[in-house]
């Protein structure tokens, strides 16, 4: 767990712990959900997401999953009756709602990495709930993953993967691409990539031409951002991507008057 800070918890939420971002005066109508990604880091580890979310006193729950890859299926080192999917669709959403007052449409989902690919995953399969979805860094194609599991230092974070889809192709089959609908998608979505990520750049290429070609708005960061060795990918498009979160939330809040 990270050092705490003001207006920083972690709770429980349905028996699972949940950090959360309480600021005293939060910006009204409004929240996030954040899912983390493979490496399985804090929020308030993440310097520039956390310093935004502060500055613009949004309330945040960011549930803790492990390696669940936010699936709409049992994942049992995470929970044995519930999947990953409903525990944000529900638990997270009506915890949102008890402690912040916020409800739909005013909560936006955003994730890195594996948490980016399962914002955009979520909110494809419930544009209704979640409009607003934004992603840094999404593993997108993690069937490749698993198939190049055995020549990456990391392999052993797709475990899970293998435990529960057994076969490529029938991971492949639950990706976010493949919950893209046609006529029914998230008014707002953003996604961010790094063209030097070798992994998972190809995937959000490969989203971004499938929204173009279906002609549903996007908006799609792929293009390279220079930094400095000190300061990481996701720190650098942090805050175009907070900026596209905010205008989409400001949106939404007209749209109910």
């Amino acid at each position: 767990m990270p050092p705490p800070r003001p207006n920083w918890s972690v709770i429980d939420v349905a028996g699972h712990p949940c950090e959360m971002h309480a600021p005293p005066d939060p910006a009204p109508g409004r929240a996030l959900i954040y899912l983390h990604g493979v490496h399985e880091r804090w929020l308030q580890d993440l310097p520039v997401l956390r310093d935004l979310v502060e500055a613009h006193r949004l309330p945040v729950l960011a549930p803790r999953s492990g390696r669940s890859w936010w699936l709409d299926r049992i994942v049992p080192s995470f929970d044995p009756l519930v999947t990953p999917e409903r525990f944000v669709t529900e638990a997270i959403r009506f915890a949102i709602q008890e402690r912040f007052g916020v409800a739909p449409p005013g909560i936006a989902l955003i994730g890195t990495s594996m948490g980016g690919q399962g914002a955009l995953r979520i909110a494809y399969r419930h544009p209704t709930l979640f409009p607003i979805a934004a992603a840094i860094a999404p593993a997108i194609d993690f069937h490749l993953a698993m198939r190049e599991a055995g020549e990456r230092d990391d392999g052993d974070r797709y475990d899970t993967l293998w435990q529960l889809f057994g076969d490529v192709e029938r991971a492949r089959q639950e990706t976010a691409i493949l919950h893209v609908h046609p006529l029914n998608w998230p008014r707002h979505q953003c996604f961010a990539s790094d063209p030097d990520d070798r992994h998972w750049h190809d995937g959000a290429v490969r989203l971004h031409g499938k929204l173009v070609a279906l002609g549903i708005p996007h908006r799609a960061m792929l293009e390279p951002r220079g930094g400095s060795h000190s300061v990481t990918y996701d720190d650098t498009i942090a805050p175009d991507v907070m900026a596209f979160v905010l205008d989409a939330l400001d949106q939404e809040s007209r749209r109910l008057v």
